[in-house]
C-alpha cells in the first residue's frame, strides 16, 4: 500500500524533528554534513537522535557532498548531505555536478535564510540571489519547504524524484524559522516513485529481430545497466554479441568474460558492425567520434525519454528500465542464435590483440594489475583524473557491478579520495581503494582529518610526480615544451598521512604497492601509500580514437 495514502497520526515537534523522520522513514543510517547557524535545530535534532542516525562530519562541504556521491554510486541507494546555505551549497556544486553526470541518487538538504527575508537582498548571512534557482540547474529536481507542516510531504516526493526516473541528484531547501519552529506536524511517509515507462510488444519483438539477423552485432553499456548484469550475459552469450564498456559500464559484464571488451576493442569493431544495442549509455565517444552511418542499426535501452531524442534517433527506442527491458528480449530470444561461436572466438582473439597493444602503457598496466591481484571480486577501485586513473578506464579488470566508480562526462578532478570515502564509509566491510595523483588530491586533503576522526578504513593510493602530469604532458608534447602551472610544491605525504594517525607508508614500484596494499587492506584502517613516480605514457591513443564510418551523428 502506498503509505501517502494510509492513515497518519500527527504531533507536536520542530520542522528539524520531522526532517530527521524522514530521513530515517526512507531507510538513511547516515547523513554527510557540516553545522552552521541556518542548520542549528537540525543538529539538536540530529544529536536527540544520534543512536538512529549517524551525523558524518567533514571538513568542507564539498566533502559532504563527495561522500554522499560515493555513498550512492557504491549502494545504487539515495544517500543525502547537509550543508548552509549561500557559500556552503556553492561548495558542494562541483559534486552535485558529478552527481548530475554519474547518475547517482544524491539528496542535497539544504539551509536557508528566513522565509521572510528570501529573495529581498536584505543582505542576511549567507544569503544568494537565487539560491534555489542554482539547485534546480545542477538536480533533477529542488523545492523549498515552506512550513513544518509540509515537511513529510515534501520528503515523501523529494525521495520518490530521486528513486524516479534516471538517477540523478535532488535538492530541498529548509529555511531557518521552519526548522526551528514547532507544529502538529504528520508522521513521516513513503511515496511510491513514479510508474518507470515500459516499452510496448511491437518494438520489443523488432529489437529482438534485428539483433538475431545481424552479423555482426555490438552491445554498449552504460551506467544505466549496473543493476541489469545478469541477463544482459545471457542476451550477449545467446548473440554472441562483444559488450564494450568504458567508465560507467565497467562491471556489468565481468572483464573476464570473452565477450566483455573495453573501450579500444570497441572501436576496433564499429567500422563493421550492422546493428548496436545501447543499454543505459549516450554512447558519446562512438556516435561523436567514430561516425555513423546508414548501415548502422541502433537500439537503445533507456529509462530517460529525453535520451531517446538526443544525438541519433535510434532505430528502435527502448524506453524502460535496462533489467526489465533486457529480460523481455531475453524472452524473445531463447535459443544462440547467428554465428555464435566463431564470434565468441573472435571475440576473445580481439581482447588478446588489444591487450598485447596496450603493454605501451607498461607503468601504469604495472600498477594496475598489482591493485588487482590484492582487492577482492567485490572490492571498489574509484578512478580520478590522473595518468594511472586514465588507463584504468580500459585496463583495470572489473569483476562485478558497482565495483568501479567514475566520475562519467564530468572528469572532476580532486572527486575520487573524498568519494571514495563515502563509498568506504556506506560499505565497511568492503575493501575501497581510491587511486589519486598528487594533484587532485591536494583538492580534498583536508578529509584524511575526517578519515581518522570516523575511523574510515579507506586505502588511498597516491602516485606523486610532482606536476598535473597529464597537462604537463601535453605542454610538453603539444604545445613546443611551454610548461607553465604545473609544476607543484608538494608536503611530505607520508608525515602529514600519518601526522592525522593514519597509517601511511611509501611504495617504490609495483611490487612493493602490491604488498602495502596487501598489508593496509588485512588493517582495515584508514591508509595512505604513496608512490613516487615520473611521466607516464600517453593514453590518448587509446581513449580518443578516430573516427571510421560515415560522419558524427551529433
Amino acid at each position: 500500500m502506498n503509505e501517502a495514502l494510509a492513515p497518519q497520526t500527527t504531533r507536536e515537534m520542530s520542522g528539524a524533528d520531522a526532517v530527521v523522520d524522514a530521513l530515517l522513514k526512507h531507510g538513511l543510517k547516515s547523513l554527510y554534513c557540516l553545522p552552521g547557524i541556518q542548520n542549528d535545530a537540525l543538529f539538536v535534532s540530529l544529536f536527540d537522535r544520534r543512536n538512529e542516525i549517524q551525523a558524518v562530519h567533514t571538513r568542507h562541504e564539498q566533502g559532504a557532498a563527495y561522500m554522499a556521491l560515493g555513498a550512492a554510486l557504491a549502494t545504487g541507494k539515495p544517500a543525502a548531505y547537509a550543508v548552509v546555505p549561500g557559500p556552503g551549497v556553492l561548495n558542494t556544486a562541483a559534486a552535485l555536478g558529478t552527481a548530475y553526470s554519474a547518475g547517482a541518487k544524491v539528496l542535497c538538504l539544504s539551509g536557508q535564510i528566513p522565509r521572510h527575508a528570501i529573495g529581498k537582498g536584505l543582505g542576511y548571512l549567507h544569503e544568494l540571489p537565487d539560491q534555489l534557482g542554482i539547485l534546480e540547474r545542477l538536480t533533477k529536481w529542488a523545492m523549498r519547504t515552506r512550513a513544518p507542516e509540509d515537511v513529510p510531504a515534501d520528503f515523501a516526493e523529494a525521495f520518490a524524484a530521486v528513486r524516479s526516473g534516471r538517477p540523478r541528484p535532488v535538492a530541498i531547501e529548509v529555511p531557518m524559522d521552519v526548522l526551528s519552529r514547532r507544529a502538529e506536524i504528520k508522521a513521516a511517509f513513503v511515496r511510491e516513485p513514479d510508474v518507470q515507462p515500459v516499452p510496448e510488444d511491437d518494438s520489443i519483438a523488432r529489437a529482438a529481430s534485428l539483433l538475431s539477423r545481424a552479423e555482426r552485432p555490438l552491445i554498449f553499456v552504460g551506467g544505466g545497466a549496473q543493476d541489469a548484469g545478469l541477463p544482459l550475459r545471457q542476451l550477449a552469450e545467446k548473440l554472441g554479441a562483444p559488450v564494450v564498456a568504458h567508465r560507467m559500464g565497467k562491471g556489468v559484464l565481468d572483464d573476464r568474460h570473452p565477450l566483455s571488451l573495453n573501450l579500444t576493442a570497441g572501436h576496433a569493431l564499429w567500422k563493421a558492425c550492422d546493428v548496436v544495442l545501447a543499454v543505459g549509455t549516450r554512447m558519446h565517444l562512438p556516435l561523436t567520434q567514430w561516425g555513423s552511418d546508414g548501415e548502422l542499426r541502433v537500439i537503445k535501452v533507456d529509462v530517460d525519454r529525453v535520451e531517446m531524442s538526443r544525438g541519433r534517433q535510434p532505430d528502435v527506442a527502448l524506453c524502460g528500465e535496462a533489467l526489465d527491458v533486457l529480460q523481455r528480449l531475453n524472452d524473445q530470444i531463447r535459443k544462440p542464435v547467428g554465428d555464435r561461436d566463431n564470434r565468441v572466438a573472435s571475440s576473445r582473439a580481439l581482447k588478446a590483440e588489444i591487450a598485447g597493444k596496450l603493454d605501451l602503457l607498461r607503468p601504469q598496466l604495472d600498477y594496475l594489475r598489482a591493485i588487482r591481484d590484492v582487492l577482492p571480486d567485490n572490492g571498489i577501485l574509484v578512478d580520478e583524473s590522473t595518468q594511472v586513473g586514465y588507463v584504468s578506464r580500459i585496463a583495470y579488470e572489473t569483476r562485478l557491478p558497482r565495483t568501479y566508480l567514475s566520475s562519467g562526462h564530468a572528469g572532476t578532478l580532486g572527486w575520487g579520495f573524498p568519494t571514495a570515502l563515502g563509498a568506504q564509509h556506506a560499505l565497511p566491510d568492503t575493501p575501497v581503494v581510491s587511486i589519486t595523483g598528487d594533484g587532485g588530491f591536494m583538492f580534498n586533503v583536508q578529509e584524511l582529518a575526517t578519515a581518522a576522526h570516523h575511523k574510515i578504513p579507506l586505502v588511498t593510493v597516491l602516485f606523486n610526480d610532482g606536476a598535473f602530469g597529464n597537462v604537463q604532458r601535453m605542454q610538453r608534447e603539444l604545445y613546443g615544451q611551454r610548461v607553465i602551472a604545473t609544476d607543484l610544491t608538494n608536503p611530505d605525504f607520508v608525515r602529514m598521512a600519518d601526522s592525522f594517525g593514519i597509517d601511511a607508508m611509501r611504495a617504490e614500484g609495483p611490487q612493493a604497492l602490491r604488498g602495502a596494499l596487501a598489508r593496509a587492506i588485512e588493517a582495515r584502517r584508514p591508509s595512505l601509500i604513496e608512490v613516487p613516480c615520473r611521466q607516464m605514457p600517453e593514453p590518448w591513443p587509446f581513449l580518443q580514437l578516430p573516427r571510421v564510418r560515415g560522419r558524427s551523428a551529433v
